[in-house]
């Protein structure tokens, strides 16, 4: 059978990098599910597909699915539900079926407002799903009603909701979704074990985690790697729940040599120096914290459980190890105020993040806040009818007013971007032999980022070009790093100084012989120094790079210059 799963777009655009941008783990393990039992699957990612909706019809046509599954958080279920409506008009016998956190939530009201869906996968899908595909390809309606975790419509258009469908035992026996699909977003664990108001887990998962083994897990990078793919965003919701397991995974990263890089999210109270130094040795280069508040009764108030000494302690053992500490930051919280915003950035200033993620308080289905929210204003599910993703805290807080909320964002985002130089100069990491050239690494990449990457562009970050200049000379300093040598190359190109550029590429390439970059930053600056020969002999290492070709002809064209300046000083007569 002919099946499509789909991620929706959501109604508002998303920033650059954005981790919305990645489909969920759970839209992989069903496809694999299906694809392990025969069916046809086709992924689709309309993450940004918004304003595409010719190319939705086009693709839907394409594809002509019997079933159509759609994976909805919240702020994406208007696109899901746009796309089941153009599903339906392109085959009316399509039968359509959403799944996710947020369609389980809003099961009922779903069933009940919009004819286009025709089934809810409620909690976990695999089994489910694959359930529900075998009764549609048999036609077997009869067969609905034994379908765990399904809630329907019956044939009088009553909504039926069946039992729960109990957990997987045991997650290894999932088929492996990286046999069947590429992708990069990666999950060890289902579950967290934390009850953080605001979030939709500890309900969803019913407040426990279940694990892959080491082995899973690490095979699963292992043939995304084989794909081409180098770079994961572990996506559980606490990765380090298990630092045993953690370690283990790490180990085996190691003795298979699988030269990946790979970002994580972790709690600040379930890290350690060791574990830490494990991730890092396995190619850990970022992990993000959930610190939401400077304010000790924020953090209470949204059932946190940390405290100000474990989040300190937690980035600085993160820096240390040569790890980028990342921090989500909340604001617009009950009981937030001028000084809770500052005991914020007072938090900041001690911890010192080199990257930090600051959202206002959001209420979504599923949650305890939401729970609160229904009963402080006596409104129902039907409020998720309106056009809108989330339901933001502070408009149905009577205490906190929206200007306050603004000015307050724009308070802490820069404020933390005034404070970033100086918490890279204050850096000291582990002085261990086996670390440095990791070390150089970790200072390269910080580098970039203010040379090029994310905060170039920065407005209100101080002193960009020294920052990075100090990252790239740190990096050096511990072991030889293409990327360093890199950034100084380019910070000199920029500085109108080719020579030191010039110097800085060849110490470079003395290191790492034929690297493109380099390669092709010192014909940049050998062309601007004047040489367009001695450029146009780095270009011509890469005669089909297509970065290279406007150089080329931009050394051809100097050279042809001087040529006929040099043939008409040989055609001008000798003035004595």
């Amino acid at each position: 059978m002919r099946i499509v799963l789909i991620y929706p777009y959501f109604l508002d655009p998303r920033p650059p990098g954005d981790d919305a941008a990645h489909p969920p783990m759970g839209i992989y393990y069903v496809g694999a599910m299906l694809r392990a039992h025969g069916h046809e699957v086709k992924i689709f990612n309309w993450y940004e597909a918004r304003q595409q909706p010719q190319m939705i019809r086009d693709e839907l046509a394409a594809a002509d699915p019997d079933l159509v599954g759609l994976s909805v958080f919240n702020a994406n279920r208007w696109g899901a539900l746009e796309i089941a409506a153009a599903a339906k008009a392109l085959k009316p016998g399509v039968r359509v079926a959403l799944g996710g956190i947020g369609a389980t939530c809003l099961a009922d009201l779903l069933l009940t407002r919009f004819a286009a869906i025709d089934y809810i996968i409620c909690g976990e899908g695999e089994k489910s799903f694959l359930d529900l595909a075998h009764a549609v390809r048999d036609s077997d309606p009869a067969a609905l009603a034994s379908i765990a975790g399904l809630a329907w419509r019956d044939p009088r258009g009553e909504i039926q909701r069946n039992a729960q469908a109990p957990p997987a035992k045991h997650l290894d026996d999932l088929p492996m979704p990286a046999r069947y699909f590429t992708f990069q977003h990666v999950a060890l664990t289902r579950g967290c074990a934390g009850r953080c108001t605001f979030c939709g887990s500890p309900d969803f998962w019913q407040g426990k985690v279940r694990y892959h083994s080491a082995g899973y897990f690490v095979t699963q990078l292992e043939l995304l790697h084989q794909r081409g793919v180098n770079f994961f965003h572990v996506s559980d919701d606490t990765f380090t729940a298990n630092r045993t397991r953690v370690i283990e995974i790490c180990k085996q990263i190691i003795r298979r040599k699988l030269p990946v890089n790979w970002a994580a999210i972790a709690r600040v109270d379930q890290v350690d120096a060791r574990v830490l130094a494990w991730m890092r040795r396995a190619g850990c280069i970022q992990i993000s914290y959930g610190v939401e508040s400077g304010d000790p009764r924020i953090r209470d108030n949204l059932n946190k459980g940390i405290d100000s000494q474990r989040i300190e302690k937690a980035f600085a053992l993160t820096r240390r190890a040569g790890i980028l500490a990342r921090a989500y930051f909340i604001y617009g919280s009950p009981g937030e105020t001028s000084e809770t915003i500052q005991a914020s950035l007072d938090l900041i200033a001690r911890i010192k993040p080199l990257a930090a993620i600051f959202y206002i308080l959001d209420i979504y289905p599923g949650t305890r806040l939401y729970q609160d929210y229904r009963q402080r204003t006596g409104k129902t599910d039907e409020v998720w009818l309106q056009r809108m993703e989330d339901i933001m805290y502070f408009e149905t807080d009577p205490g906190l007013e929206p200007a306050d909320i603004r000015r307050w964002g724009q308070r802490l985002r820069d404020g933390f971007h005034e404070m970033l130089p100086g918490f890279v100069q204050d850096l000291e990491l582990a002085d261990d032999p086996e670390f440095k050239p990791l070390h150089a690494d970790f200072y390269s990449r910080l580098g970039l980022t203010f040379l090029s990457g994310d905060y170039a562009a920065v407005q209100s970050i101080p002193r960009k070009a020294a920052t990075a200049r100090l990252c790239f000379q740190r990096a050096l300093a511990f072991a030889p790093d293409a990327r360093a040598y890199l950034g100084l190359a380019i910070l000199a190109q920029k500085e109108g100084r080719p020579a030191d550029s010039i110097q800085t590429a060849t110490e470079g390439l003395a290191h790492y012989p034929g690297h493109f970059d380099l390669t092709l930053c010192l014909g940049v600056s050998r062309l601007a120094a004047g040489d367009p020969a001695a450029a146009l002999s780095c270009f011509e290492q890469f005669p089909t790079a297509p970065q290279s070709l406007p150089y080329r002809i931009a050394c051809l064209e100097a050279l042809g210059r001087h040529a006929r300046a040099a043939a008409l000083r040989r055609a001008q007569p000798d003035s004595n």
